[in-house]
C-alpha cells in the first residue's frame, strides 16, 4: 500500500466545484484588495474566508473529516485566488505544504490525530522553516524539549492556528507543530515589504518554548517521497505567479476597454482597436497561455508522483524537480513581464495610485525573489547537459 493518502483523483464535476469556490472567494477578496494592501494589516478576516469556504480543509482526506482533494485541486485554487489577492493565495499555498508535512514527515499511525484535529478546527498552518536562517534549537527537557531561536519569513505563522517548525536536535532536523498561542512564542510583526504585504511573512521568536513528544511529527530526512514537499512548494509558486499574470491581464483589459477614444495619431476610434495595443495583449496572452499549459501538466504529474507514496524513486523525484523548475523559470519571467508591460496598453492614467495596477507588479516582484531563478535555470541546464542533480535542500 503506498504511503500516501492522496491516491483517488476528484471527478471533473468536483474539480469544477472547487474552482468555483476559489473564484467566489477571490471575487470577495478583490472588492477591497488594494485598500487592504495599503493598510498592511493582519489578514484575519480574509483567512476566515478560506476556512468558511472549505479551502483550508481541501487536501485533508475524507476519512479524517476533510474534502479529499488532490494537490492539483489545491494548486488551481491558489492560482485562482492569486488573480485577485496574491497575498492570501500565498498563505493558502504554504498552508497546503505545511499541512502535508503530516504525511511527509509523520508516521501513518498519527495521520488521523493530526488531520482530524486540523479538519475539526479548520486549522491554517503557518511555518517557521526558512533554511537560510540559523537553525532553531531543541534542547532536551525531561521527556520533551525546549525550543529557542528566531525564524524570518515565517509565512502564515502569525495568523495561523499552528506553525510547522523545523529545528535542529542531536545532528538531525525534526519537524514539529506548535500552536499559535503557546507560551514563549512571539511574533515580531516586522513584515513590511514592497508587495505580498498581507502574506503574514514576518519573523517569529521562540523563547524557551515547551515541546512535548507528541508535538513532533518526525525527522526531516532525504528519502525521495518526503522530499517531494520542496517541488510541491515550488509548484505552488508557479501557480501563484501564473495567477498574478492572469489577474494583471484581466485588470489591464478592463482599463483598456474603459479608456476614452484613441491615441491622436491612430486611425481607429478606440484603444481596444489599435493594432499596437492588440499586439501587446496578443503577445502577453500567448506567453501566459504557455505557462498555463506547463502548470497544468505538472499539477497533474505531481498528483501522479504523490500517489506513488513510498514507491517514489530518486529518478521520479528528479523528473518532478526538473519539470517544476522549468515552470518556475518561465512563470517568473512571464509574470514579471506581464505585470510590467500592461502599462504600455493602459496608459499614463493607469499609473495613478488609486487604480492599483501596481499591485500585481509589486506582488510578483517581491515573491519572485524568494529564491534566485538563475539557480533554477542551473538545475535545468546542468541536468540536461551532464545529468547532474542539485543537492536536495528546502529550495531544490
Amino acid at each position: 500500500m503506498p504511503r500516501t493518502p492522496w491516491t483517488a483523483p476528484l471527478t471533473a464535476a468536483e474539480t469544477d466545484r472547487w474552482d468555483a469556490v476559489a473564484d467566489e472567494v477571490g471575487q470577495l477578496l478583490a472588492r477591497d484588495a488594494l485598500q487592504r494592501d495599503r493598510a498592511n494589516q493582519q489578514p484575519d478576516a480574509e483567512l476566515k474566508l478560506l476556512k468558511d469556504s472549505g479551502l483550508a480543509n481541501l487536501l485533508i482526506p475524507r476519512e479524517f473529516g476533510g474534502h479529499g482533494g488532490q494537490w492539483s485541486t489545491g494548486l488551481r485554487a491558489v492560482r485562482i485566488l492569486a488573480r485577485h489577492d496574491a497575498s492570501i493565495a500565498q498563505i493558502l499555498s504554504y498552508h497546503y505544504c505545511n499541512q502535508a508535512s503530516i504525511v511527509f514527515f509523520g508516521e501513518p499511525a498519527r495521520w488521523e490525530h493530526w488531520f482530524t484535529a486540523s479538519a475539526q478546527g479548520s486549522w491554517l498552518w503557518g511555518d517557521a522553516v526558512n533554511p537560510v536562517d540559523p537553525d532553531l534549537v531543541l534542547s532536551p527537557d525531561g521527556d520533551g524539549y525546549r525550543l529557542d531561536g528566531r525564524k524570518r519569513f515565517a509565512t502564515g505563522a502569525s495568523t495561523g492556528d499552528v506553525t510547522l517548525v523545523m529545528a535542529a536536535h542531536d545532528g538531525r532536523v525534526l519537524a514539529l507543530v506548535v500552536e499559535h498561542d503557546r507560551d514563549g512564542v512571539e511574533f515580531a510583526g516586522d513584515w513590511d515589504a514592497l508587495g505580498q504585504r498581507l502574506s503574514a511573512s514576518g519573523s517569529v521568536d521562540f523563547h524557551d518554548v515547551a515541546v512535548a513528544p507528541g508535538d513532533v511529527l518526525g525527522e526531516v530526512a532525504d528519502e525521495p517521497y518526503s522530499t517531494l514537499v520542496t517541488p510541491g512548494v515550488q509548484l505552488g509558486f508557479g501557480n501563484l505567479y501564473l495567477g498574478i499574470a492572469e489577474g494583471a491581464l484581466a485588470r489591464a483589459r478592463q482599463l483598456t476597454l474603459d479608456r476614452r477614444g484613441a491615441w491622436l495619431l491612430s486611425s481607429v476610434e478606440h484603444y481596444s482597436r489599435d493594432p499596437f495595443v492588440q499586439r501587446v495583449f496578443g503577445e502577453l496572452l500567448s506567453r501566459t497561455a504557455a505557462v498555463e499549459a506547463l502548470a497544468d501538466r505538472w499539477n497533474t504529474r505531481f498528483d501522479a508522483a504523490i500517489a506513488r507514496g513510498a514507491d517514489v524513486t530518486a529518478a521520479d523525484r528528479t523528473e518532478v524537480e526538473i519539470g517544476i523548475a522549468q515552470l518556475k523559470v518561465v512563470a517568473t519571467e512571464t509574470a514579471l513581464e506581464v505585470a510590467h508591460r500592461v502599462y504600455e496598453v493602459t496608459g499614463s492614467s493607469s499609473a495613478r495610485s488609486e487604480v492599483g495596477l501596481d499591485l500585481f507588479w509589486r506582488n510578483i516582484r517581491t515573491h519572485s525573489l524568494h529564491d534566485p531563478v538563475d539557480y533554477k535555470k542551473l538545475e535545468v541546464g546542468a541536468h540536461y547537459l551532464t545529468g547532474d542533480v542539485q543537492p536536495i535542500t528546502l529550495y531544490t
